[in-house]
């Protein structure tokens, strides 16, 4: 099932021989040992509930490739994770022959992930949301994930963590909007504040 997206989103792209070698790669490195939030889960979620907007995108193709390059490196011990994927997304089109355009429509996407501000275009909009909806999961998957990403940050000492923790999801907690889309923002919304407010708790903040 995974295989059959993978290869519509490239042909989508105007790519029809999709390279399963790449697939097989990023799955790979999805599911590295080190990491418990940024796996297969969470990108297999990502993946469901973009297909159930991806007749509202306007290159639904390049969204789902996105998704699939956005975490593909991830070693929490580095800043540039998103950056690096963004490159080898960037790379593998340009490897396909594909236009540059799209190349760096695609490098743009997932460097939206890093979640630095709201993005501008739509399809990036549409992205960003898929990826934090999380945020605004049931309460039980929601905590789980919190506990996932201690531990990918087990290097990290405790009172640090908390303190990176409480900031991280303050600046989400503090946005006037959370989801751009009104798809994400009307189911997302409010429960994703919620469990903010919860962890902030948590926390100490």
């Amino acid at each position: 099932m995974r295989l059959d997206g993978w290869r519509r989103s490239w042909r989508e792209i105007g790519q029809p021989a999709a390279d399963e070698e790449l697939f097989r790669r990023l799955v790979s490195c999805w599911g590295e040992a080190h990491r418990r939030y940024h796996t297969l889960q969470h990108l297999y979620e990502c993946l469901d509930l973009f297909e159930q907007v991806r007749g509202t995108a306007r290159r639904p193709g390049e969204i789902e490739l996105a998704l699939w390059f956005h975490d593909a490196f991830y070693d929490p011990t580095r800043d540039d994770n998103e950056e690096r994927s963004a490159h080898w997304a960037r790379d593998s089109v340009l490897q396909a022959r594909l236009p540059a355009e799209t190349a760096d429509r695609l490098h743009a996407l997932v460097m939206a992930t890093r979640h630095e501000a709201v993005p501008e275009d739509e399809d990036a909009q549409l992205l960003v949301d898929v990826d934090l909806a999380i945020l605004g999961s049931e309460p039980a998957r929601f905590d789980e994930s919190d506990d996932q990403i201690r531990f990918e940050y087990a290097h990290v000492p405790e009172d640090d963590f908390r303190a990176g923790r409480r900031r991280v999801l303050g600046e989400f907690l503090a946005r006037p909007r959370l989801y751009s889309t009104e798809y994400f923002h009307s189911r997302y919304e409010r429960p994703a504040r919620e469990n903010l407010a919860r962890a902030l708790a948590r926390l100490g903040g």
